[in-house]
């Protein structure tokens, strides 16, 4: 039975094949359909040229877009610069976008950050004054010994101007504040090490310089649970000595490049020209909590950013990472 039906139809196949390559309407019928098919083959021709293309445009804008990184240097002024992250078009990525995109949307590009190939660790126990000169980033440094009626009304200008600095805090200072301490954390900011009686490093035997470092260091852990990266020397005065001893505790010595010099009450509007003035990518700008900072505070925070420059912490601003555009991917 099976093999008589498999019979019947490779028959009507025979009769229909038959006709359509003679005459009649099925011959009509595969006529029509093979422009159809051409067609199929020329859009599949033509869609192969466009992914061509595409791919071309998108290896062309990765040559003229992509930049290399900056390595980490020993400069002979400013000493230890961390390196700068390049930016490379993510040939593949953008291109399996692209292939999503509606026509004439145009070219979304996909960035990856690349990495330099030598780091500020990989520089030994050098001082370091200011970030990478192609990052446009600026640090504000806080250091906190005394002036606690300046922190709070200080930091409402930072959650108001949305920005995070750097408390560089004395460690005997914060053994006696450390509620206050706690509230600065809290409100999203760094807090790192400024030695524990506010001595001049040089001055100091090895032994008392790292008992100074470290007894901050194991304060900032134990009173607010922070894991301490930067030692800042009181009054700027250190020595490679101490540059090493910090480095041996596993921080980096971290100094300024730009001092608003509020120890000595100049007026806000000075300290805001000075800022407006000087301010340029990779500054560390020192200041502490003084009525001169207070009240010039806001007007540098929007000095640096009529400048065209963020404000970050000093972990932000010496770190390799890449500032990248708000309409990058």
């Amino acid at each position: 039975m099976k093999t008589d039906k498999a019979a019947l139809v490779l028959a009507c196949m025979a009769v229909v094949i038959g006709i359509g390559s003679t005459s009649g309407p099925v011959k009509e019928m595969l006529a029509q359909l093979k422009p159809q098919d051409a067609l199929a083959v020329k859009a599949a021709l033509a869609a192969e040229h466009s992914s061509k293309d595409l791919r071309a445009q998108v290896e062309q804008k990765a040559a003229e877009l992509n930049v290399p990184p900056v390595d980490a240097a020993v400069d002979r002024v400013w000493k230890a610069i961390p390196g700068y992250n390049g930016l490379e078009v993510d040939v593949e990525a953008t291109y399996r976008n692209s292939l999503q995109q509606v026509p004439g949307e145009g070219l979304k590009l996909v960035y990856r950050q690349t990495k330099p190939k030598i780091s500020l660790n990989d520089l030994g126990a050098n001082p370091i004054y200011r970030g990478n000169p192609a990052k446009p980033m600026v640090a504000f440094m806080i250091n906190v010994a005394w002036g606690n009626e300046y922190i709070k009304p200080m930091l409402d200008i930072l959650d108001e101007e949305q920005v995070k600095v750097t408390f560089f805090l004395d460690g005997s200072w914060l053994s006696k504040n450390r509620e206050l301490a706690a509230e600065m954390l809290k409100r999203g900011h760094e807090m790192e090490n400024h030695a524990y009686t506010h001595p001049n490093m040089s001055t100091l035997s090895r032994a008392r310089a790292t008992a100074e470092i470290q007894k901050t260091q194991m304060l900032l852990k134990e009173s607010l649970g922070v894991t301490n990266q930067w030692f800042a020397p009181p009054s700027g005065d250190f020595d490679q000595e101490t540059v090493e001893i910090a480095a041996a505790l596993g921080l980096k010595t971290v100094l300024w490049t730009l001092d608003t010099v509020d120890w000595r009450k100049p007026s806000p509007e000075s300290v805001v020209a000075k800022i407006s003035a000087k301010a340029e990518p990779g500054t560390l700008v020192l200041m502490h909590p003084t009525a001169s900072t207070s009240k010039a505070l806001r007007g540098m925070i929007r000095a640096v950013k009529a400048k065209g420059l963020r404000l970050g912490t000093v972990s932000q601003t010496l770190s390799p990472d890449r500032i990248m555009p708000d309409d990058v991917e």
